[in-house]
C-alpha cells in the first residue's frame, strides 16, 4: 500500500447533482467514496431547476423526497405578455394523468438547483460520506489497480475507480483525451439570472416575446421555496453579455424588454451566460474512470433533461460499482453501464435539441419514466410471449395485495416480484433484470450477474 496518498473506493469528482447522487448511493452499498469539488462551496445558481418524473422516483429511493417536496413546487402556468398586457397562457408541459405510466409522479416538480445540492450533501453526510471543496484536478494516472489523482493543492488520493462528474467542461475528460461529438444547437446566446423583483405575480411564469426584428425573448420564472425569479433572455449572435451579468446590466434588459421598471430589480444574486449546444462523449469509460452527468452529455436547457439524465446516470453506475467491489460481481458489470446509458443520453439529446428547435413538444418522453435498457446484455426475458412489462423496462409503481410496490423495491438490493403475467428480478436502480414465466431460470441469471 502506498503511502502519504489518502486511499479511497471510488473517487467522485465533482459534486453536482450527478456527484452527490453518485455518493449517497454509493454510501448506501457500503463503498467507501470521497467526491471532491474544485470550487470552495456548492455552485451557486438555480441553473436546471426542474425534476421530472422518473428523478423523483429516484429520489424516493435515495431517502430525499420529503426534502425535495418541501424545498419545491409544481411549474407555473406561463403567461405571454405583449404591450404591457396580460396576452394569453402557455402550457410548457403536456399534462399526464394521475397513475399514468405507472407513477405517482405527473409531471416536473421546480426545485433550484442549489437548493437540490443542498438536500443531497445533507443526505450524503447523514449517511456517512466524505466531500472535499477546494480541490482541482490536475492530472490523473491508471494501473491495473486503481487511479491516482493529483490536484492543485493538497495531497493525491488514490481509488479503486474514479468517476468524472465535474461537468461540461471536465479536467477528467480532457486528461483523458475523450472527445465529445456535438453541435451549437442555438447560436443565440442566453443570460440567466436569479433576481429578486418588487411588485411582479408569482403565480405566472412571465414569458415576454421579441419586441422586435433582431431582438430576443425574456421569462421570468418564479422559482419555487424561494423569494426570486430565474431569469433568461435570449441575444442575438455575437453580443457580448459580460456587461449585462451585473445588477445594473440585467435592469437594463428588464427595464428595455418588458413593461417593469429597472428598480423593480432590486437583486441579483447569480448570473451566467452560454450558448446552447448539445454534445455526447465519444466514451463514457477509459479502464477504471467513468464519465457520468454533464462531463457525458451536455444538452440544451430547453427539454430540462439534462440534470435528470445525469442522475439516472449516477443511479445506474451506483449499484454496479457496489456490487464489483462488494465482490459480489464480476468486474464486467460495469462495462454495462456505457452500454446502458450511452444510447439513453443519446436520445435524451436529441429530444432536447428537437424541443429547443420547436421540433417536439414536452411530453410523456421528457418525463423519462419510459427510458428502458430492453437491448442491455443485463436484460434477460425468457418468456415465448412477454407481458407490457419486459425485462429492462423500468418496473412502474403498482399495489400489490394492497402494498404498494416502490415501498418493498425500496433500497440497493435485488428484489423478485411476481405478477400474474411473470416473475421479475428487479435491479436495484427499478429496472427489471430477469423475466420469466415461473422461477426456472432465474438462479443461473442470478450467478451471472451477481444478484
Amino acid at each position: 500500500m502506498r503511502t502519504g496518498i489518502r486511499q479511497t473506493d471510488v473517487l467522485i469528482v465533482g459534486a453536482g447533482p450527478t456527484g452527490l447522487a453518485l455518493g449517497i448511493d454509493l454510501a448506501r452499498h457500503g463503498v467507501d467514496a470521497l467526491v471532491v469539488e474544485r470550487g470552495g462551496t456548492l455552485t451557486p445558481g438555480s441553473r436546471g431547476k426542474g425534476l421530472q418524473p422518473r428523478t423523483m422516483e429516484v429520489y424516493e429511493d435515495l431517502g430525499v423526497l420529503d426534502e425535495i417536496l418541501a424545498a419545491g413546487g409544481p411549474y407555473p402556468v406561463g403567461m405571454i405578455w405583449q404591450d404591457g398586457r396580460q396576452a394569453g397562457e402557455h402550457r410548457m408541459f403536456d399534462p399526464a394523468e394521475d397513475g399514468e405510466e405507472g407513477s405517482r409522479f405527473t409531471g416536473p416538480w421546480m426545485v433550484p438547483q442549489w437548493r437540490n445540492q443542498e438536500i443531497l450533501r445533507a443526505r450524503l453526510e447523514q449517511l456517512g460520506g466524505s466531500l472535499s471543496f477546494g480541490r482541482e484536478v490536475t492530472g490523473i494516472e491508471q494501473d491495473a489497480d486503481g487511479v491516482t489523482a493529483h490536484f492543485a493543492t493538497g495531497e493525491p488520493v488514490r481509488a479503486r475507480y474514479a468517476v468524472a462528474a465535474d461537468g461540461g467542461r471536465s479536467a477528467v475528460r480532457r486528461a483523458l483525451n475523450i472527445g465529445m461529438t456535438g453541435e451549437t444547437v442555438d447560436p443565440d446566446p442566453l443570460l440567466v439570472a436569479d433576481v429578486r423583483i418588487a411588485g411582479l405575480e408569482r403565480t405566472w411564469w412571465h414569458v415576454f416575446p421579441p419586441a422586435g426584428e433582431g431582438a430576443g425573448f425574456l421569462a421570468l420564472c418564479p422559482l419555487a421555496g424561494t423569494e426570486d425569479f430565474q431569469l433568461v433572455a435570449q441575444f442575438p449572435d455575437g453580443t457580448d453579455l459580460e456587461p449585462l451579468l451585473t445588477l445594473d446590466g440585467v435592469r437594463k434588459v428588464v427595464a428595455d424588454r418588458t413593461h417593469l421598471a429597472a428598480e423593480a430589480v432590486t437583486e441579483v444574486g447569480w448570473s451566467s451566460n452560454f450558448r446552447p449546444r448539445a454534445a455526447l462523449a465519444d466514451r463514457f469509460r477509459e479502464g477504471r474512470v467513468f464519465l457520468a452527468g454533464d462531463a457525458a452529455h451536455v444538452h440544451s436547457p430547453a427539454g430540462g433533461q439534462g440534470l435528470n439524465t445525469s442522475v439516472q446516470d449516477a443511479y445506474n453506475l451506483g449499484w454496479k460499482l457496489g456490487a464489483v467491489l462488494g465482490g459480489r460481481a464480476p468486474e464486467s458489470l460495469l462495462d454495462t453501464y456505457e452500454e446502458e446509458r450511452r444510447p439513453n443520453a443519446a436520445a435524451m439529446l436529441g429530444l432536447s435539441t428537437a424541443i429547443h428547435r420547436d421540433e417536439a413538444r414536452r411530453g410523456a418522453k421528457t418525463r423519462q419514466l419510459g427510458l428502458n435498457y430492453r437491448e442491455s446484455s443485463l436484460s434477460e426475458e425468457t418468456r415465448p410471449a412477454p407481458g407490457e412489462i419486459r425485462a429492462g423496462d423500468r418496473m412502474p409503481d403498482l399495489t400489490v395485495d394492497g402494498v404498494r410496490l416502490f415501498d418493498r423495491l425500496r433500497g440497493p438490493e435485488w428484489a423478485v416480484v411476481e405478477l400474474e403475467d411473470g416473475v421479475f428480478l428487479v435491479r436495484p436502480d427499478g429496472y427489471v433484470g430477469w423475466a420469466g414465466d415461473s422461477t426456472e431460470g432465474l438462479e443461473g441469471y442470478r450467478a451471472r450477474v451477481g444478484a
